[in-house]
């Protein structure tokens, strides 16, 4: 995210100002010592110049010691008018009385023989140390300087005092000189300032210039862009910091690099994993599902995350957070519901770090549940097998204990028994032979020849066969026999598809010979094949029992039966239909049952026939 400061908040402006601030302190303090030094070095000189020359004050004296006030007062006058001096704009002469007996100005002639009113005269006439011998005054607005100098003659550490000389002068020149100093300092400082600002921004533009170039490449570290490399400008603190972060970019890019290769292989096994992998923290808040967790509990993998464990497993009542932070033995967990059964084993490890404080847990979800069923089925499996072959085993030891306890001797009754074991013997060799052919089919060993074959014909010839034994059941009357037709509802297109013709061969036996067993007397057999889009369907219907509809899911399964005695008295093994599964589904077909108890079943198989196109390219005939 690149954030654009404004120029007052950023450090560049902040080093100009405290540059120009420091600029301008100095040029303050400069400009007030500078100007106060040539302030009083022009009013030193100005006083210097105000000060009457020594035979001046001596002439002034001598006349004030006159006895004859007037001829002194003309004498006075006569020094102050002779006086060369510009700058003074007035000069009075006082008296030790405080008389004033001269002046310079033409217009204060009229005041001479008058007591002064000036304080700091009258205090120089009386010898008084508190007088000041130069001082400022302002008149009119201008400022002016006036020196009083006594007159006389000191003896010892006594001062005969004469009189006094007031002399009066504008400072409008010395300020004058002050303030062209001024002006000058103020335009040489203003330049300065200016030159200073310019600098300032270029100092800080070579010091804010590297800093803008980090704050730039950080922001893009933090965007997880690592392509930015900073310029060393040099050798100074900013081009070590410079160089610090171009490395501690690439080493950010390298960790992150690792990071996300091994994020993306973790999240590779979690999404590929046949196991559910779930973690939580200390509170039991999901923090990490794989797919496979999520399908198991039935939510999505963002509405488990925050989620409690124990909600997610359910296992309210049965297990605590702090059980399986506690105990670590697996445990199992039972999702079933009315449409699925889900049995999961739980495996429990925990999250430490190395001061060993556990920051969460991980539950590793196995599905059991195939292993169950599985089992479950073996179970069963060795269970009807066992119970298969125990009822004609009973059957023929007991009619062999039979003959051997004297039936034998019997003829007839010897005859009836060598058939009934000769019987179950033949019922026991078709079940082995089918157990062997489910074996086969289940190690993938079975020999399975694949011929594109016409469905029509073949279907047709199993019919045929069955229509022959009808004929020559009807012939036999020394047995009664049970009455049944065949109908038969075909497609005129050739239906081609690519079977094991003996196998499939024996698929249709098995349906038909369940037709027929368990059809009535007189009933109708119905054989149907059309051709859709892209399948070739058959289906045999009878008018038999039908089979109830909770046991429609389990009628493919082995040794299953809808009626167990009517099928042990008919002969069967119970692995025909098991069989047929078996065999249909290597063909890439699906078998199917619709059944409604009392009115009959349909049996139905669904092959993919080869494209016409296909068929006319080969050369059938040939072979």
């Amino acid at each position: 995210m690149n954030i654009k400061t404004n120029f007052f908040k950023s450090i560049r402006f902040r080093i100009t100002l405290v540059f120009v601030l420091l600029m301008i302190i100095a040029l303050e303090l400069l400009g007030a010592f500078f100007v106060r030094q040539i302030e009083q070095q022009n009013l030193a000189t100005f006083q210097q110049q105000m000060t009457l020359p020594k035979y001046v004050t001596d002439q002034i004296t001598t006349a004030l010691r006159n006895r004859d006030v007037d001829a002194g007062n003309h004498a006075i006058q006569d020094v102050l008018i002779g006086l060369n001096n510009t700058n003074l704009q007035e000069a009075q002469v006082i008296d030790k009385t405080g008389t004033i007996r001269g002046t310079l100005s033409v217009s204060g002639q009229q005041t001479i023989g008058q007591k002064t009113t000036d304080l700091n005269a009258q205090r120089a006439v009386a010898g008084e140390q508190s007088f000041l011998t130069s001082r400022t005054i302002s008149e009119s607005g201008e400022r002016k300087e006036l020196m009083t100098t006594a007159l006389g003659v000191t003896t010892g550490r006594v001062r005969d005092i004469t009189g006094v000389v007031v002399v009066k002068a504008s400072l409008l020149p010395v300020y004058r000189n002050v303030n062209s100093v001024m002006r000058l300092f103020v335009i040489a400082g203003l330049a300065a300032l200016f030159i200073s600002i310019a600098l300032a921004l270029f100092l800080a533009r070579t010091l804010t210039r590297p800093i803008a170039q980090i704050d730039e490449q950080t922001t893009k570290i933090a965007g997880g862009d690592y392509s930015m490399v900073n310029h060393i400008y040099g050798s100074d603190e900013l081009g070590h910091l410079a160089q610090s972060v171009n490395e501690l970019s690439t080493r950010v890019e390298e960790s992150t690099e690792t990071v996300n290769a091994e994020r993306n292989r973790l999240d590779s096994v979690l999404t590929h994993m046949a196991d559910g992998v779930l973690a939580a923290n200390r509170r039991g808040e999901i923090t990490i599902i794989n797919q496979a967790a999520a399908n198991f509990v039935g939510i999505d993998r963002e509405a488990a995350i925050g989620q409690n464990v124990i909600d997610l497993l359910h296992l309210q009542g049965k297990r605590t957070l702090r059980d399986m932070l506690e105990n670590l033995d697996d445990f199992r967990v039972d999702l079933s519901d009315d449409s699925t059964d889900i049995l999961l084993q739980a495996y429990v490890s925990l999250i430490k770090r190395q001061s060993g404080f556990i920051s969460g847990l991980v539950v590793v979800l196995h599905n059991i549940t195939e292993q169950q069923r599985i089992d479950s089925e073996r179970r069963m499996f060795v269970s009807n097998v066992s119970h298969e072959l125990r009822t004609p085993l009973t059957s023929v030891r007991s009619y062999v204990d039979a003959l051997a306890e004297g039936a034998i001797d019997d003829p007839e009754m010897a005859q009836n028994f060598l058939g009934v074991v000769q019987d179950e013997t033949q019922r026991m060799i078709r079940m082995i032979n089918d157990l062997l052919s489910l074996s086969r089919l289940d190690q993938g060993t079975m020999d399975v020849r694949l011929e594109v074959v016409n469905l029509n014909s073949l279907f047709n010839f199993v019919l045929n066969r069955f229509d022959m034994i009808i004929e020559s059941d009807a012939k036999n009357t020394d047995t009664p026999n049970k009455n049944y037709n065949i109908q038969r509802e075909f497609t005129n297109e050739d239906v081609w598809v690519e079977v094991d013709p003996d196998k499939f061969t024996q698929v249709l036996d098995n349906i038909m010979n369940n037709a027929v067993k368990y059809s009535p007397d007189g009933g109708i057999i119905t054989a149907r094949l059309i051709k859709t889009k892209t399948r070739a369907i058959l289906s045999i219907s009878d008018q038999g029992l039908g089979i109830p509809r909770k046991d429609l899911d389990s009628i493919f399964n082995r040794f299953f039966r809808v009626d167990k005695s009517r099928s042990r008295a008919q002969g069967g093994t119970g692995l025909g239909l098991a069989i047929s599964k078996e065999v249909v589904e290597r063909f890439n077909g699906r078998i199917w049952v619709d059944s409604v108890e009392n009115r009959g079943s349909t049996f139905y198989i669904s092959l993919a026939y080869v494209d016409d196109d296909v068929i006319e390219e080969g050369d059938w005939d040939a072979e």
